[in-house]
């Protein structure tokens, strides 16, 4: 028997800082002036600077690779939609929910889901993790 099982959730919660961005932009070279520059972003549709839409996607790996399924597995695939902005001082909640698994592959499809301190969602997708076979069973032949 898995100890994994379809409906199966977790979530995690971080605040996004002005330090998230800016250390966000020197790990990965995205210097957008939305991201980094006040002034600028002040005369977007948006009115001021929001996150890098990857580094709300970064929570996904976090709960991913730490809660569920957790350690020993490994992205294969994520879709990303990004629906809202994320601001400076949002609290964002990424939740993944099992949709299905495959004993056989050893693969958890999982449906991955950011939302902010209003449950406004922000980023919706699917992802799939690759879990070592000792992970996916208990000895059983399930």
């Amino acid at each position: 028997m898995s100890k994994f099982y379809v409906g199966q959730t977790a979530s995690f919660s971080r605040t996004v800082t002005e330090t998230d961005i800016v250390m966000f932009a020197g790990l990965s070279g995205d210097y957008n002036p939305v991201h980094v520059d006040q002034e600028y972003a002040a005369e977007t549709r948006f009115g001021q600077r929001i996150a890098h839409g990857m580094l709300t996607a970064s929570f996904l790996s976090r709960l991913l690779g730490m809660e569920l399924p957790g350690k020993e597995s490994v992205y294969l695939e994520q879709s990303l939609k990004f629906t809202k902005p994320v601001l400076i001082g949002d609290t964002i909640t990424a939740t993944a929910e099992i949709l299905a698994i495959d004993y056989e592959r050893c693969i958890i499809t999982l449906s991955t889901i950011c939302t902010n301190q209003d449950g406004v969602t922000v980023l919706s997708g699917e992802g799939k993790m690759m879990m070592p076979r000792k992970e996916m069973h208990d000895g059983s032949n399930n």
